[in-house]
């Protein structure tokens, strides 16, 4: 009887034993996913954060050539002056309109982009008045400041490729099981990309 009881107890304390292995080795399972995928995310959400100071940077750049092209430009006879005033206010404007990575919500972006989107029409305007001054387009400063305008233009292109690629692979690991159950514990959320608008998939034409 009392080998009998000693076993049943054994059993008892094994079963329990084997229970108490079982929950923790669950939880480290878990927790060893969870940080995981943590450490996934940030790792994604930094890529992005990268990605868009980049396409700041990018755009930046396009904004520091203009005063240099209007001033050239301005020195034409009788060159339309509410062109040049026109490019003027809409690269302010976009200048103005600063964005934290932290802070990419659609209508952030669209604002951003509605304001460089301005400022791509301008200088597509002033390139297309140009063709009707034949001196200005044989100005050798001019001729340089269009050559650097269609390389900025091209960086601004593939910046926002990259950007765009960014969030995509982002939003896929935050939309992707199990991390969909997990990324709102950890405050991320899907974020938003450039849209398609006017002109924003090529360069403007640069004619020489």
């Amino acid at each position: 009887g009392i080998v009998y009881l000693y076993s049943s107890k054994c059993k008892n304390m094994n079963s329990k034993n084997l229970g108490l292995i079982v929950i923790v080795l669950a939880v480290l399972v878990f927790g060893g996913c969870a940080c995981g995928g943590y450490n996934g995310l940030v790792n994604q959400d930094e890529k992005v954060k990268l990605a868009w100071a980049n396409v700041q940077t990018a755009y930046q750049e396009r904004a520091d050539l203009i005063p240099n092209l209007v001033n050239t430009v301005k020195g034409a006879a009788n060159f339309e002056q509410e062109t040049l005033t026109k490019l003027v206010e809409a690269r302010s404007k976009a200048t103005s309109v600063n964005i934290d990575a932290g802070n990419l919500t659609p209508e952030k972006i669209a604002e951003f982009q509605q304001a460089q989107q301005a400022v791509s029409t301008g200088l597509g305007r002033l390139l297309a008045v140009v063709e009707n001054y034949p001196d200005l387009k044989a100005n050798a400063n001019f001729v340089q400041l269009q050559k650097t305008l269609e390389e900025k233009e091209n960086g601004i292109r593939d910046v926002r490729n990259k950007f765009n690629s960014a969030i995509n692979e982002y939003n896929l690991k935050v939309r992707s099981f199990p991390m969909n159950l997990l990324a709102g514990m950890f405050g991320y959320s899907a974020k938003t990309g450039f849209q398609a608008d006017a002109g924003a998939d090529r360069a403007p034409e640069v004619k020489f």
